[in-house]
């Protein structure tokens, strides 16, 4: 590789123009591709096969009414009094013709369901009242209908009494016809005087029987009757069973409002065909643009974080006082303004590139907001850095005598190849995302691999052909003066005390260890509308949702009810109140609002108000509560799924935080293979990997202290501490470790070259310290100037990354690399290059930084390469040399960096 790259900055140096052309038209193919092919990028962070996914597919599937996410809008008039009924028509109309942006189903104005709630509770006071006044005419009918029955009981009593004196009577005028008959001698008068009698008991029998048929008729009247008091007396039971089931449905969701209780403030719904994550970027910046443009005389309009969550801007005022600052750092290094424009120049063309083609297949691959925000981010840092080596050892062999063009090329190939290896370090650890088995994650390593990538190939050619149209005025005039005659760089002879390296190591482990602290209580998860800037649409909306509605009026969950076989159209309330009511019993649940059953009546779906804000820990408390609870009904068990914004972000950060441990194994895995093969040792792996995680962790506890326990709060502008960006700390293990084995290799190679060279373990250690610092120092300001840039970016999703990044290689280059490491390295002395016979055998042999190819450079020929290089910045070059045999394994690897 070594000699590859001394041809490749040979070439670059003799066709410079060639090579910076071509790179031109490279980015002007890029930005083709991009104007061309390049699609939308979405602000929403998803992950498949997660348990709110899977309830929004049953949704789709069985109850697409309720499918589909809902953004929120928040109104407030701006005198914080009632809004008037021009106001409320202004809100209104806002939101109809919503409706017409594509994704979006239909929207919904706080007034008008509001109203509907009020009028569902009147509805039950005044249900109430009928209830109670139709019981009190029953109870009054019942009460003369009883009296009725007290009479005809009566009068039937009054009949059976006349009958039995009657038939008494006709016993006994039967018994006197009786004894006459028996007379012969009865006169006819004793015969009339019967007859008379008998005709008496038969118009007595007959008014009996007509009263009797009264009677009769009487008892049917109020047997009917009986049975309508009956009937209406089981109907207004029913009523009341229906009225009483209703009241208990509001009073679950009593404590969700649509309107404040002083009037002024309202939420508008709009609800999309889609998950909120899925909307296009179009729908929801084209809704956030009209509600800054919206001209609804005294009231402003401000969208939530579902809807307004925006792509934050790659280079803000931020950023670009930390490429500044990035410069300044060249400046003081290298004392020449052209000199400090080369690395600036060479990363800002390889961000260019890569940004551009990455963001050409954005069309096909869906990209989040953040990814070509971290290639920028990443480009920047590394590029700048890894063009600094390479200028850094050109300008140290063009003092000492060497031709521009051989000087270039030996520079491209002792330097480039240890850049082409720390790249490559970074590269693996970026790809090894996609191991992860998550979509998002996997493509933000990609980009953040190929940002990297061009960097390399920036650096390795590119620099290379900018060196050599600059020539010598990559010199100062006084350093072009004394060409040749620099004097020899006098080098340590003395380690350091064993005492002095015993304090650093405990001093540096108890800092980092007690930095790292807070990491221990840190929670996982994604921004809400309070994260962002006090000023924004967002922050005005969460907090007046908070201050007016509750605070979980900011992150409702969609609770769903797979119910275990169809209920009928009766039993639907029913079952709403039974589920609704175990669902409050839940701490954390401050309301319950049903929202419907779907079509064949197999699930229920209710919205959950839960107590705390969409990224508290109650808040997610509540979502495992949900999901494991177990409501019974009279046909079985009810499973109980959970989806809406809130618990798709837990889903998210959970996912991630169980894929963590597996990456940074991976990671640590790789670490040690890389390491054994480069240092041919056991234990300066081991420290270098444990160094590694020691950064890591100290760096988790500074984004703890700050982000989410709020310390320093007001410096990095952290106005509401919360849990960290779920994805941070995978994205941090991937680029530290990179960055970390860079340090590792440009300090520790210095040691291996004067270890092999005759040094012993302990000078060698101060050797290799002395040589590699200055370049690392350089390149770690670099870096943390431009990952601190995005600190104070407006996206509440970079600044964290930022300062994670900026704060870990600010741990692991001066404390880690530049202090733990030579004091461990001290402390083992010759063990620490210990390896078994066998495997130094079979372990390829790694010219990191092409020791070989410096050492076939004759030392006659950089003093001849002077005049050349003095006469002729462009030309003098040499010939390439040969390539070298392999060399035994104590030859020495990676001699460091001259400062």
């Amino acid at each position: 590789m070594a000699g590859l790259l001394y041809r490749l900055g040979r070439f670059a140096a003799r066709r410079h123009w060639s090579v910076i052309i071509a790179w031109i038209v490279l980015m002007a193919i890029a930005g083709v591709t991009f104007s061309l092919f390049s699609g939308t990028i979405s602000s929403s962070i998803t992950i498949p096969g997660t348990k709110t996914s899977q309830v929004q597919d049953e949704l789709a599937d069985k109850f697409p009414s309720a499918n589909g996410g809902n953004g929120t809008l928040v109104f407030q008039t701006t005198d914080g009094k009632a809004f008037s009924d021009s106001q409320k028509d202004g809100v209104q109309s806002f939101l109809t013709d919503l409706e017409d942006l594509p994704g979006v189903k239909g929207t919904t104005d706080g007034f008008a369901t509001q109203q509907r709630l009020d009028d569902q509770r009147q509805k039950i006071v005044d249900g109430r009242k009928e209830i109670s006044d139709g019981r009190q005419k029953l109870e009054d009918g019942q009460q003369e209908l009883d009296a009725q029955k007290t009479q005809l009981e009566s009068g039937q009593q009054q009949i059976k009494d006349a009958q039995a004196q009657l038939d008494a009577k006709k016993a006994q005028a039967q018994a006197q016809a009786q004894a006459a008959g028996a007379a012969a001698a009865a006169s006819a008068a004793a015969q009339a005087q019967a007859q008379a009698g008998q005709q008496q008991l038969a118009q007595a029998q007959a008014q009996i029987d007509a009263q009797q048929q009264q009677l009769t008729a009487g008892e049917q009247k109020i047997a009917d009757a009986q049975k309508t008091i009956d009937a209406n007396t089981k109907k207004l039971a029913e009523n009341e069973k229906d009225l009483e089931q209703g009241s208990d449905l509001l009073d679950l969701s009593k404590d969700i409002r649509f309107v404040s209780s002083n009037d002024s403030a309202a939420i508008g719904t709009v609800q999309f065909t889609k998950s909120t994550f899925e909307v296009p970027q179009t729908t929801k910046q084209e809704i956030s643009d009209r509600a800054d443009a919206a001209k609804i005389s005294g009231v402003d309009v401000f969208v939530s974080n579902d809807i307004a969550q925006g792509v934050p801007s790659i280079l803000g005022p931020g950023e670009i006082i930390g490429v500044i600052i990035a410069a300044l750092v060249l400046f003081l290094m290298l004392r020449t303004v052209i000199g400090a424009a080369i690395p600036l120049l060479s990363a800002v063309l390889g961000v260019g590139v890569a940004t551009l083609a990455s963001l050409s297949f954005s069309d096909l691959v869906e990209f989040i907001s953040v990814t070509p925000v971290l290639g920028v981010m990443l480009g920047l840092a590394v590029g700048i850095d890894y063009s600094l080596f390479i200028l850094n050892r050109h300008r140290t062999q063009l003092k000492q005598g060497m031709g521009v063009h051989e000087s270039i090329g030996l520079a491209n190939g002792t330097s480039g190849n240890a850049v082409v290896f720390a790249g490559t370090t970074v590269i693996v650890a970026l790809l090894a995302l996609n191991i992860t088995g998550i979509p998002f994650l996997g493509l933000m390593g990609t980009v953040g691999a190929v940002a990297v990538l061009f960097a390399i190939l920036i650096a390795t050619s590119f620099t290379p052909a900018l060196l050599s149209l600059l020539g010598l005025r990559v010199l100062r005039k006084k350093e072009r003066q004394q060409i040749g005659h620099t004097g020899s760089v006098p080098v340590p002879n003395k380690p350091m005390s064993t005492w002095r390296a015993v304090i650093t190591l405990v001093a540096g482990i108890a800092v980092l260890g007690t930095i790292a602290l807070p990491a221990t209580q840190m929670r996982l998860g994604l921004p809400s509308g309070s994260s962002e800037a006090v000023e924004s649409s967002q922050y005005k909306a969460y907090k007046t949702l908070e201050k007016e509605f509750g605070a979980g009026q900011n992150g409702p969950l969609l609770v769903v009810a797979t119910l275990p076989k169809a209920v009928g159209k009766d039993d639907v309330t029913g079952t709403e109140v039974t589920i609704g009511q175990a669902l409050s019993k839940n701490d954390d649940v401050d309301a319950v609002l049903p929202i419907g059953a779907s079509k064949d009546r197999s699930i229920i779906a209710f919205q959950v108000k839960p107590n705390g804000g969409p990224d508290s820990v109650s808040t997610e408390t509540l979502v495992k509560d949900l999901r494991a609870q177990n409501v019974s009904t009279d046909d079985g068990t009810v499973e109980l799924g959970v989806a809406g914004n809130a618990s798709a972000n837990i889903d998210v950060s959970e996912k991630l935080a169980n894929v963590l441990p597996l990456y940074l194994a991976v990671v640590v895995g790789l670490s040690l293979i890389i390491l054994i093969i480069v240092f041919r040792s056991f234990l300066v792996p081991i420290t270098a990997t444990a160094g590694f995680i020691l950064s890591v962790l100290a760096s988790f506890g500074g984004l703890t202290a700050i982000y989410q326990f709020g310390w320093l709060g007001s410096v990095f502008g952290v106005h509401d501490p919360a849990p960290i960006l779920s994805f941070l700390p995978i994205i941090e293990i991937g680029i530290l470790f990179g960055l970390a084995m860079d340090y590792q290799l440009f300090l520790v190679s210095g040691m291996r070259e004067a270890y092999a060279h005759g040094a012993s373990a302990k000078v060698a250690v101060q050797r290799g310290l002395h040589a590699g610092r200055a370049v690392v120092t350089a390149a770690a300001i670099i870096m943390i100037s431009v990952f601190a840039g995005f600190i104070f970016s407006d996206s509440s999703t970079i600044k964290p990354i930022g300062f994670g990044l900026a704060f870990g290689v600010l741990l692991d280059a001066f404390v880690v690399r530049m202090l733990l490491i030579p004091a461990v390295m001290h402390l083992l002395g010759k063990s620490a290059w210990w390896i078994p016979k066998w495997l130094d055998r079979i372990l390829p042999d790694v010219d990191v930084e092409g020791a070989k190819l410096e050492r076939m450079q004759p030392a006659t020929q950089h003093a001849s390469s002077t005049a050349a290089g003095e006469g002729d910045a462009h030309h003098g070059s040499h010939a390439a040399p040969a390539e070298p045999d392999a060399p035994t394994h104590d030859s020495g690897h990676s001699p460091a960096h001259r400062a």
